[in-house]
C-alpha cells in the first residue's frame, strides 16, 4: 500500500426529514407533490402505478436535500502504526442532524488539509453535506466550500469521476466496480434502499453506520486498485466506536 495518509474517505446515508408523508408542513407536502409529477415525466420508469404516496415519500426524498437529511457520516484514513499502514474508520451518527454535522466539521478542522475521497461524492455527499449544513445555519468548512470554485480548484477525488475518464452518460456503482475489481464486499445486511426502513422502523443508526462504514472502506480499496497498489486486508482494518 501507498502512503494515502492525505486523504480522507468519507460516505454518507440520507434518509426522508420526515417517516411518513403527512408529517410535513403542508407548504413542503405540496411542493414535494410538486417534485414528485416532474419525476413522474421524466422518468415514468422509476414509479410503479401500485406506489402508494407515502412508498415514493420514503423511497425518494432521501435523495434531496430540501426533503431527506443525513443521519451518519462515515470516514476512513491511513495512519502508519508498527511499520504498517492501519485504515481507521469512524462513524458519526444521530439523530439530531446538526450535532452530527457539527461533530464531523469539527473533525475536519482538527485533522487539516485532508482531500476528500469518495464514490460520487462531487455530485452527491459533498453537495448533501453542504446543503444540509446551510439549512441548519452552520458555517461550511473550508474544504467544503466549493463555490465559485473552478473544477481543477477543487481538492477532491472521486471514484467514480476518476473511473469515467471523462465519459460522462452513465453511472458505474461502487457495487459494480468492487465486483469487477474482485475487491471482496459482505454480501450480508442491508443496502442502500433499506436505510430508511432501518432509521425509522428499526432506529438501528448502528446498523446504518456498520453499513456506510463498509461502503467508506469499499471506496479506499477500489481507490488503490486505480493506483496498482493491494487494497488493505481486513486485519489492517481498525473501527473507533462512535463516543
Amino acid at each position: 500500500m501507498s502512503d494515502f495518509s492525505h486523504i480522507l474517505f468519507i460516505d454518507i446515508e440520507t434518509v426522508p426529514g420526515k417517516s411518513s408523508l403527512k408529517e410535513l408542513p403542508s407548504d413542503l407536502r405540496e411542493l414535494w407533490n410538486e417534485k414528485v409529477r416532474s419525476m413522474q415525466a421524466r422518468m415514468p420508469e422509476r414509479f410503479n402505478t401500485t406506489d402508494s404516496e407515502d412508498d415514493v415519500y420514503r423511497r425518494e426524498a432521501g435523495i434531496f436535500a430540501e426533503f431527506g437529511k443525513i443521519v451518519c457520516i462515515s470516514v476512513g484514513f491511513f495512519y502508519k502504526k508498527d511499520n504498517q499502514e492501519v485504515f481507521r474508520e469512524k462513524s458519526f451518527y444521530d439523530d439530531d442532524e446538526k450535532q452530527l454535522l457539527s461533530d464531523f466539521a469539527d473533525m475536519l478542522s482538527r485533522l487539516g488539509n485532508k482531500v476528500l475521497c469518495g464514490h460520487n461524492i462531487k455530485e452527491f455527499d459533498v453537495p448533501y453535506i453542504c446543503r444540509r449544513m446551510l439549512i441548519n445555519k452552520m458555517e461550511l468548512p473550508l474544504c467544503l466550500n466549493v463555490s465559485g470554485k473552478k473544477p481543477w480548484e477543487i481538492n477532491m477525488l472521486d471514484t467514480l469521476d476518476l473511473w469515467r475518464f471523462g465519459d460522462y452518460k452513465n453511472y458505474t456503482s461502487l457495487k459494480l466496480l468492487t465486483a469487477v475489481f474482485g475487491i471482496p464486499t459482505p454480501k450480508d445486511d442491508i443496502d442502500g434502499s433499506q436505510v430508511a426502513n432501518v432509521y425509522y422502523e428499526q432506529h438501528d443508526l448502528q446498523r446504518i453506520a456498520f453499513y456506510c462504514e463498509k461502503d467508506v472502506l469499499a471506496t479506499a480499496r477500489l481507490y488503490a486498485c486505480y493506483k496498482g497498489k493491494t487494497p488493505v486486508a481486513d486485519e489492517l482494518v481498525e473501527h473507533v466506536k462512535n463516543s
